[in-house]
């Protein structure tokens, strides 16, 4: 008899279907601009975890290769969609890898419930209709076939076919993907994952005609500037003894007292760890079920606090200065202006090009300052970004801002003799009252608010929604300016790679002429695929 695959073979298969219809999900998106692509960023985050992995010995044992999947998975998420992939790998990991004793069919659906847990924790705001309803539908699936009494053939069966019909399901709970006849692609791509991952557990190759994508786009998630367990001050574990221990009504509890949850064991002993703002009444809770003991209460808050002076003991006086400055931007001009404001490090990328979380941390590495501040400039680089504050040996802090403009102004906005929360704050408060303007090519046919748009067409954005449609980039830029006027006193405009010094010059001088009462000011920013961006303060 063949023996059954390893988990590292399990997984290393996923990524691998997953990477031969990257391209397939690719082409999916909605929004027809330039941008991180949900098949690529989620397969690059599949290929860091199976570089790690075969790094590991033949005879690795589960509960290391689950070690190895949560941390390389997190460092090397690349993109909105990526890091999310990132925090289901880690929920999954959470429950395979704890050597918690469940069978298999139990293991799988106590699994994929730790996973939709984590990964709704990620997003602030989840919006139902992308890949964390998939998740949760075929989490829910999973469990159900479990209480039928099934084998773990059948709940493989039912749990991908869930997370196939759940796919299909999503344009009836997003408006935009129905009207652009899509379904969600971060969903189809963790179905992808999960029909290959079948396939090996099987024995079987690969089937890519198990799902038509046809039409089966995707719809950017949006990020969050924090993460829901970083919110709460106590991180609390402790073991339950009982008789006729409801696990699950435990977990619903906790999930309305915290974060970060996390309930193993039977029916006559529970190991709990939460985090949340109240242990006291968790305790008391918890002593009104049963036997609380082995409790530890530790302060998060300190902890940080802890490691910050430590490490400043250690080495403050080898620092240049208390705080350094992380940006992300593309193009040879923007990269001297980000440095010219004071930027230490400039991470090459932006639209299509999403730096992984590795390659934030190495910047950061090498500031030479006791605490750094991020500036990720893109909607889809922002949760990469926030993943560092997690894994950095020294206080990190991310400003969310969504466009290079609004990274000027932020620093700006710095002051020397302020800590670095106060600076933080300040940053963000600059940032937030820029409105940034983008030109660009649409990369394939689309329908906005205002009617269909052609591949090749030029899109004029404001604050990321698409304004103007046409043909001519100096023309849509002239519009894009009308539209920002009014909102400042103060017009900037970087011009791309794609836009001459010529017309640079010109577009400039006719957005004076028009508006006489701003003050108008031109830099060669050298940005690709983006011909023309703006900003207004």
């Amino acid at each position: 008899m063949t023996p059954a695959p390893t988990f590292s073979t399990l997984v290393s298969s996923a990524a691998t279907a997953l990477k031969e219809r990257a391209e397939e999900v690719n082409r999916l998106n909605v929004f027809p601009v330039p941008d991180g692509d949900t098949g690529t960023n989620m397969s690059l985050t599949m290929d860091a975890v199976v570089m790690e992995l075969d790094q590991l010995p033949e005879d690795a044992d589960i509960p290391t290769t689950a070690q190895t999947i949560t941390h390389a998975s997190l460092m090397g998420a690349r993109g909105n969609s990526g890091v999310i992939l990132s925090q289901i790998l880690r929920g999954l990991c959470d429950v395979i890898g704890s050597g918690s004793g469940a069978s298999g069919p139990e293991i799988v659906a106590d699994a994929l419930e730790r996973a939709t847990v984590v990964a709704y924790q990620a997003v602030r705001k989840p919006v139902e209709g992308t890949m964390l309803t998939v998740l949760k539908d075929s989490a829910a699936a999973a469990r159900k076939v479990v209480d039928s009494g099934e084998d773990l053939d059948s709940v493989l069966d039912r749990t991908l076919q869930e997370a196939l019909d759940s796919v299909r399901r999503t344009p009836d709970l997003l408006p935009v993907l129905k009207e652009n006849g899509v379904v969600d692609a971060g969903g189809f791509g963790l179905a992808i994952l999960a029909e290959g991952l079948l396939a090996s557990w099987r024995g079987t190759e690969f089937d890519s005609s198990v799902m038509e994508s046809a039409e089966a786009p995707g719809l950017e998630m949006k990020p969050v500037e924090d993460w829901d367990e970083d919110e709460y001050l106590y991180c609390t574990e402790f073991l339950l003894h009982g008789e006729k221990l409801d696990r699950e009504a435990v977990h619903s509890y906790l999930l309305s007292v915290g974060g970060s949850e996390l309930v193993v064991g039977d029916h006559d002993l529970l190991k709990i760890h939460v985090h949340t703002d109240t242990p006291g009444e968790v305790l008391s809770h918890m002593t009104s079920i049963g036997e609380v003991a082995e409790v530890h209460i530790n302060n998060m808050r300190r902890q940080t606090q802890a490691r910050s002076e430590a490490l400043t003991d250690e080495g403050s006086t080898d620092y240049a200065k208390p705080i350094g400055f992380v940006a992300v931007g593309a193009g040879d001009g923007i990269r001297e202006i980000l440095s010219s404001l004071g930027v230490d490090v400039v991470v090459n990328g932006g639209q299509t090009m999403n730096p992984s979380t590795a390659e934030i941390l190495e910047a950061v590495k090498k500031v030479d300052a006791q605490a750094v501040i991020v500036l990720p400039n893109n909607k889809n680089i922002q949760m990469a970004a926030q993943q560092v504050v997690e894994v950095s040996s020294r206080p990190v802090e991310v400003i969310p801002t969504t466009s290079v403009p609004e990274a000027f102004a932020a620093m700006l906005a710095v002051e020397s003799d302020a800590d670095v929360r106060q600076i933080a704050d300040a940053m963000t408060t600059a940032a937030s009252e820029v409105r940034t303007g983008e030109i660009t090519a649409a990369v394939k046919d689309a329908v906005s608010r205002d009617g269909p748009i052609a591949e090749g067409q030029i899109i004029g954005i404001v604050d990321h929604e698409i304004e103007v449609v046409g043909d001519d980039v100096m023309q849509v830029a002239r519009q894009i300016a009308e539209l920002l006027a009014a909102d400042g006193d103060t017009l900037t405009i970087l011009g791309g790679s794609d836009l001459t010094d010529e017309e640079l010059q010109v577009l400039s001088e006719d957005i004076a002429e028009a508006h006489p009462e701003l003050e108008v000011e031109h830099h060669r920013g050298g940005q690709p695929l983006y011909p023309v961006v703006m900003s207004i303060e």
